[in-house]
């Protein structure tokens, strides 16, 4: 955040900048990407091939060139372009701001419900806590795949607080409300939730590989990070969030 002045680095929405979709005759796919660094006189940011229809995604910050700029140095060296799609600095900042404002209203909104539906200390914490790792690890790793924040991508990460709030409040309300013993109801719960996240994250590989072969790179991308994020909420409902339950059934409910 101190670097990029967000989570993790903001893509082209975020920043502004110009986005070009051409069409290249050549041989290789790094024919063509050194045959595209070769017609600009900026260095694209990016260059992202599309397997299924051979075309090029080319991306270049907002003040390396103008639009009919890169616009007319395309045409120049004979590519075909497909579409283009610009957005100005200041307008990418401003929608930073109300994306990832966004997030933290309805992360904010979801901890009030919680606490307002359980009205104990414990149990609301255990689910603000699991769905606050639900949305941090998955962010990490899209430093570390190099998935950049877009407005997609925020939109998979309100995503994964649904999906957390819902398999965090079912697992609560099965042992605080339920009748039966501790494990009894952790069965229940889990024997609902865990089906219902691993429907839920087999769907989104489906889809990621889906998008990944036909090279859909939004798709591909809020795909990635719903994978990577309930599977990490199987991991937080069922161990960080169940811990916390266990200690305040069988020691805190006793001080």
């Amino acid at each position: 955040f101190a670097l990029t002045g967000a989570p993790v680095d903001p893509g082209l929405d975020f920043t502004g900048g110009t986005e070009l979709r051409v069409a290249v005759d050549a041989p290789t796919d790094g024919a063509a990407q050194e045959q595209i660094r070769n017609a600009f006189g900026a260095d694209p940011e990016s260059i992202q091939s599309v397997p299924s229809d051979a075309t090029y995604i080319v991306t270049f910050q907002e003040s390396e060139a103008s639009t009919s700029q890169l616009e007319s140095q395309a045409e120049s060296a004979g590519f075909e372009i497909l579409s283009i799609d610009s957005v100005s600095a200041s307008f990418g900042q401003n929608t930073q701001f109300l994306a990832l404002g966004g997030v933290a209203v309805a992360f904010v909104g979801m901890s009030v419900v919680v606490f307002a539906m359980f009205r104990t200390f414990v149990p609301s914490v255990a689910v603000v806590v699991s769905a606050f790792s639900d949305i941090v690890i998955p962010v990490a790793l899209m430093n570390l795949l190099g998935i950049e924040l877009s407005l997609g991508t925020v939109a998979a990460l309100l995503m994964l607080i649904g999906y957390s709030v819902d398999s965090d409040i079912l697992l609560n309300n099965h042992v605080l409300r339920r009748s039966g013993d501790f494990y009894e109801s952790t069965y229940r719960a889990m024997r609902t939730g865990v089906t219902m996240t691993l429907t839920s994250l087999a769907a989104m590989l489906v889809m990621t590989l889906t998008a990944t072969l036909f090279g859909i790179g939004l798709l591909s991308s809020i795909g990635v990070i719903l994978v990577f994020g309930l599977a990490t909420d199987l991991m937080n409902t069922y161990m960080l969030n169940l811990s916390l339950l266990r200690w305040y059934k069988f020691e805190g409910v006793r001080r």
